[in-house]
């Protein structure tokens, strides 16, 4: 059943939203403790990102992350099948209509998650540090 408000869609305005907020949740991850004051913010969203993949994993698979989930419901509910197993994925092939190995995405995702995390708390620990050592 498609909700159709002045002849507006709402399952496309809720694809397009969920396409602009999870990329730019994806560049936030990726980027966000280059900037002092959005670090300690960054630090938390990677960890519940990371906490999302493997907790929740647990019950819904290594990996799941709601708005994907949210997403897809969506995009389900505007007849798309056959949508990749990762977020990542469907954005390679969305965006830049790039089919990659869904091994080389979920190596690269988990790679540079780790990364930015690895940036996100040395540069939160360094700020704590010199927080401390004025005072």
């Amino acid at each position: 059943m498609h909700l159709i408000i002045n002849n507006i869609n709402i399952f496309h305005l809720l694809d397009w939203f969920f396409l602009v907020f999870h990329f730019a949740l994806i560049l936030f991850i990726l980027f966000g403790w280059i900037w002092k004051r959005l670090r300690i913010y960054n630090l938390i969203v990677i960890v519940l990102t990371l906490l999302s993949w493997t907790v929740l994993g647990i019950w819904y698979g290594f990996g799941y992350c709601p708005f994907t989930d949210w997403h897809w419901q969506v995009l389900w509910e505007l007849g798309h099948t056959g949508l990749p197993s990762s977020y990542v994925s469907y954005l390679f092939q969305r965006i830049l209509s790039l089919e990659l190995s869904q091994v080389f995405v979920d190596w690269l995702t988990g790679g540079m998650a780790v990364v930015a995390f690895i940036f996100s708390l040395i540069f939160n620990v360094r700020d704590f540090l010199k927080r401390r050592k004025r005072g």
